[in-house]
């Protein structure tokens, strides 16, 4: 029975990777020289690998400081050792470029780069970079205020809709959904330790 089992665990694996391997044939597809260009200028443009710069510089410093705690007397020596071998490492930032315009080279097609490259290039894409995360915590905070807002409504309506379908039957309660209801569970003192 066990070896029934694994041929079926086997079988439905070989099954899923063909299917994975049909289904993406975008990854399979070789990506030409102009295609890559167009996807690195784009990459570039959004500064899609911007949020990873400081990748190599917190590894060296978290690297530094372990160091130096087992080894304080060597704190010199740990440090300009540290920032010397962070140096030759640093162009290894090249491959996360690499990496990242493959990722958009095999999703977009080289019209679809040089357009997001000439979009964010120009004047009101350089300001969407700069300006968006503002704008995108202006439309969070407006959504929770909206939110809140719905769900009193949606009570309030709801409440309403029912005393009258109801017409002095006992209607359910309806609280603010803002406000969440404390649970049997939470209302319940906590149970003494075992000993």
């Amino acid at each position: 029975m066990t070896l029934v089992n694994r041929v079926r665990r086997f079988s439905a694996v070989l099954a899923a990777s063909a299917m994975v391997a049909m289904a993406s044939p975008a990854f399979s597809q070789e990506i030409s020289d102009a295609h890559l260009k167009a996807a690195r200028e784009a990459v570039a443009a959004i500064r899609a690998t911007d949020a990873f710069d400081n990748i190599l510089p917190s590894a060296a410093g978290a690297l530094k400081a372990q160091l130096i705690q087992k080894n304080p007397d060597l704190q010199e020596i740990i440090t300009s050792t540290v920032d010397e071998t962070t140096l030759k490492l640093a162009g290894r930032r090249a491959d996360l470029e690499k990496e990242a315009a493959l990722a958009y080279a095999r999703v977009f097609s080289v019209e679809d780069l040089n357009g997001i490259a000439a979009f964010y290039n120009s004047g009101p894409g350089k300001k969407l970079l700069s300006d968006g995360p503002i704008v995108a915590r202006e439309v969070d905070k407006a959504a929770g205020i909206w939110q809140r807002g719905i769900a009193r409504d949606l009570a309030e309506e709801t409440g309403k809709a029912l005393d009258k379908a109801l017409e002095g039957k006992s209607a359910p309660a309806i609280t603010d959904p803002a406000t969440p209801t404390p649970t049997p569970d939470a209302a319940a003192p906590a149970p003494a330790p075992a000993n």
